[in-house]
């Protein structure tokens, strides 16, 4: 997982003030939002956690175990979020925090008319969805993996949250809240067209180049070829795709060489060199940089651990 895509935090609360060591919670009010820190110094299980609004979850440190619409428990890690909508019991245990390694975590609970308004902005404004029939959040996806953008805009969140100062605070957190929203929206499409690329790419043009990449992935894939693949224009193609998917078609195909590099890495058996061309690099020195960047380590490195 890209180091990029993890979120800084905040620093933990003072031992005088913690009023509890489990899910010690910090609010912060906003127009459209609440901002929620939430610190645990001691191990706990079954622990609920509920809100009248949607709200959206990224974990910061630590570790937790999630219990959601009465589905197999899973683990929650830094680098992850979860969304969950209004009036839903979270069940949460934490089974590794303690008073020196404690557990932080963010919710962030925005208003019903706030998405409502975002997403209908959306709708009227850019409607020619290919992905999916309108902007919106489908929470048949709620446990995300971070990308680096929606990383960015929450980063960003909390430090208007906790630092900003300025009379027009609501206004830039409104701001920040639209883009958050958009974010999102864009993450579940991703990870929803990883999992339904095959049997969505005989009727969707972006499903179809999903599925072309992937089987494509060792060769030189140009923006003509896949804009072909669309039967798109390259200069509509490049703008639908980064529009409904929030990533360019260039490092769409970067991210997929680097997750197959990086599954190479894991079975062994080869060479740095050798993972670079079946991962569809031409470039040894380009890959080593490339995968440094996205996973904190060089490949040789990440080969050994």
């Amino acid at each position: 997982m890209s180091q990029n895509n993890f979120i800084a935090g905040v620093p933990w609360r003072n031992p005088r003030d913690l009023k509890t060591l489990v899910e010690n919670r910090t609010t912060y009010t906003l127009d459209s939002c609440e901002l929620n820190i939430f610190e645990t110094h001691q191990e706990a299980s079954d622990v609920n956690l509920v809100f009248g609004d949607l709200v959206l979850t990224t974990m910061l440190k630590g570790k937790k175990v999630m219990h959601l619409f009465d589905r197999p428990r899973f683990d929650y890690l830094p680098g992850e979020s979860v969304i969950v909508p209004p009036n839903e019991v979270m069940k949460i245990d934490f089974p590794e925090a303690q008073w020196d390694n404690p557990t932080q975590c963010i919710a962030l609970s925005i208003s019903k008319e706030m998405i409502e308004n975002t997403f209908n902005m959306l709708n009227e404004r850019l409607p020619d969805k290919v992905l999916s029939q309108e902007w919106g959040l489908d929470l048949s996806y709620f446990h995300l993996i971070n990308t680096q953008d929606l990383s960015e805009i929450i980063n960003r969140f909390i430090k208007i949250g906790v630092k900003e100062r300025s009379k027009e605070k609501d206004l830039i957190a409104s701001l920040a809240l639209k883009e958050l929203l958009i974010r999102l929206n864009q993450t579940q499409a991703r990870e929803m067209l990883q999992k339904t690329y095959k049997e969505l790419s005989s009727g969707n043009r972006l499903a179809h180049v999903v599925d072309f990449i992937k089987k494509n992935i060792r060769e030189n894939l140009t923006l003509e070829q896949l804009a072909s693949q669309a039967c798109m224009s390259k200069a509509h193609f490049v703008r639908t795709f980064k529009q409904e998917l929030g990533q360019t078609p260039v490092e769409f195909i970067l991210s997929e060489r680097l997750k197959l590099a990086r599954y190479y890495l894991q079975i062994g058996g080869f060479q740095v060199k050798e993972v670079a061309v079946m991962s569809g690099f031409n470039s040894i020195g380009y890959f080593i940089r490339a995968f440094k960047q996205e996973y904190g380590t060089t490949p040789k490195s990440f080969q050994k651990q």
